[in-house]
């Protein structure tokens, strides 16, 4: 439903909006609710949640908001500045009908078993029932301290909130599942963060992102109850998790045994495959794919030191934290998210009686995987797909270049990926001009390579002889397959720039946004919020936009390098 015909009816206050907490009605809360106890670390046990409100701010201000993610929870986007919308995003104010809660979960955090975790800085207003009549839960993201912070504050800085909200929607708009981001509000508070964990720690402007999704349950939501031997609160967990994500899963007597259980963990498996290729096809790195930090709906969470490839690179990851091992570098993310999924299986099997309908379950994710990566794969370069048997035990092999690479692919996929880092080429740039090249004519391939050689490579002083006869004999492979698809080239190119963004959140382009927005130029942030919104139509005056990364942002903090802290 689009805002102009929600306007008629939509509300100025999320008071009025249509509550509907499940979560905190259906499972079990901690006794010691945070309302107006004093906030204390610790730990929490035979709880799925502890009842806690946001800590108000100084001088709150709307900074950003999604017109369009506004009205479909039956919001007037035109309130959110105002009084008393702005109060209740910036945690100023509960609002009728919301139950506060900050959520508990456990998790594995690079490679290892971490405990409890739990919403340290995010604190969930409740569920609203939108516009759709789906639930959607509105979460504030730097909204201060919870049972769960540890020894942090529970507050965010501007720098990662901005990252957070211009990343939630540009991967709603390039088709990625993904949370949502209503607003973005700054909070008038200073927050001192040392963004490398080296010692310089300073104060920097804070902010709050009301982060929105179906559900924040998370694989490590699971993890925790098991871990303690807490069956009764797992098995809570699962039902109503099945009960509330995917009722259609729910048994005909409205049961939710192993059978449905093995069903849910299909579907997870299911769409966790299918995400990982869509982060795979887009160039994006996470940056922090712990069991807590991937949701049992499949959909992209928990926005940190992220990136977006710009070079080609299987290796790279933004994350300071990962850069001795790089588990989580771009090539390795299908095979942590399997990883991770098995850790997922694993903390259901007391639930269960036998472990085979899970072991299933998992072996069917590379599978799956591949051939969502394969198709993928066809659309960008606009060809088909040579037929590719990948066995359902399949695992990626642990050499190759190829993101897709298992026991089988496409060749012509795979050799385009051993050429792709051979010198430094740029991800995005190069399938947009491969996908709509018109290879048809007799020289088509000609002009194609001179597009290539003038508008993809970083250093194409570095380009070798050998280097351009193989990408050249590459080119007339991929001609040749294009003609044998007798697609008409039109629609060919039309079809390929509707998956190959033109625009991308390049991590460089944030920063510019960011540093503009701390001296108070908000401008560039609105723009790059525009721009990101539309990433696959070419317009007039974006070229900045579009173009390779400046040598500047090679190794700037911010672009190649960032942290947790992020």
């Amino acid at each position: 439903m689009t805002a102009a015909s929600t306007s008629a009816s939509a509300v100025r206050d999320l008071g009025e909006l249509d509550w509907d907490n499940r979560f905190t009605r259906d499972l079990p809360a901690d006794p010691i609710d945070a309302l107006d106890a004093p906030i204390l670390p610790r730990q929490v046990e035979g709880a799925a949640f502890t009842r806690t409100r946001p800590t108000s701010v100084a001088e709150p201000a709307l900074l950003l908001a999604s017109d369009a993610v506004a009205a479909d929870l039956g919001l007037d986007p035109s309130a959110l500045a105002d009084e008393p919308a702005l109060s209740a995003l910036a945690g100023n104010r509960v609002a009728d009908g919301m139950d506060p809660f900050a959520m508990n979960y456990g998790g594995h955090q690079f490679g290892n078993w971490a405990g409890q975790l739990g919403d340290g800085r995010a604190i969930a207003l409740g569920e609203v029932v939108d516009t759709s009549g789906h639930h959607q839960t509105l979460q504030l993201k730097g909204a201060g301290p919870t049972p769960y912070s540890r020894r942090a504050d529970g507050r965010a800085v501007l720098r990662s909130s901005i990252r957070e909200f211009l990343c939630s929607e540009a991967m709603h708009h390039l088709g990625v599942p993904t949370t949502r981001a209503l607003s973005l509000v700054t909070t008038g508070d200073a927050v001192v963060r040392d963004m490398f964990y080296d010692g310089n720690a300073a104060p920097e402007p804070g902010a709050i992102v009301c982060r929105v999704a179906p559900s924040f349950v998370r694989l490590g939501t699971f993890e925790l109850p098991t871990s303690r031997g807490d069956i009764d609160l797992l098995g809570s967990l699962v039902a109503t998790t099945i009960r509330h994500s995917y009722p259609d899963l729910v048994g005909p007597d409205g049961t939710v045994g192993p059978s449905q259980i093995a069903a849910f963990v299909q579907t997870v498996v299911d769409r966790t495959a299918r995400l990982m290729a869509d982060w795979m096809r887009v160039g994006f790195v996470h940056g922090v794919m712990n069991t807590d930090n991937l949701s049992v709906l499949g959909v992209t969470i928990d926005y940190g030191p992220y990136g977006f490839l710009d070079d080609v690179d299987l290796d790279w990851t933004p994350n300071t934290t990962d850069f001795g091992q790089r588990r989580y570098r771009y090539g390795n993310q299908p095979r942590v998210a399997g990883w991770n999924l098995a850790r997922f299986a694993s903390a259901l099997v007391p639930l269960m009686d036998g472990v085979e309908p899970l072991q299933e379950a998992l072996d069917s994710y590379f599978s799956t995987y591949s051939s969502s990566w394969l198709s993928a794969m066809g659309a960008k370069l606009g060809v088909s797909v040579d037929a590719v048997t990948v066995p359902d035990d399949a695992e990626p092999t642990t050499s190759g270049n190829s993101p897709g690479t298992l026991t089988a692919e496409d060749p012509l996929f795979a050799d385009l990926w051993t050429l792709l880092p051979r010198v430094e080429t740029d991800f995005t740039r190069t399938f947009r001009a491969l996908g709509h090249a018109d290879l048809t004519p007799a020289d088509g391939v000609d002009r194609l390579w001179a597009e290539l050689e003038t508008t993809v490579f970083y250093r194409p002083d570095t380009l070798t002889d050998e280097l351009v006869g193989d990408w050249r004999n590459w080119l007339e492979r991929f001609a040749a397959r294009v003609v044998a698809d007798a697609r008409d080239p039109a629609e060919r190119a039309a079809a390929a720039d509707a998956v190959n963004p033109i625009y991308l959140l390049r991590n460089w382009l944030s920063q510019e946004a960011i540093d503009a927005a701390t001296r108070g130029d908000e401008e560039p942030l609105r723009t790059l919020f525009d721009v990101v919104r539309d990433p696959f139509v070419e317009r007039d005056g974006l070229e900045h936009y579009a173009g390779l990364r400046p040598d500047w942002a090679r190794d700037a903090p911010g672009c190649s390098t960032l942290s947790c802290s992020s």
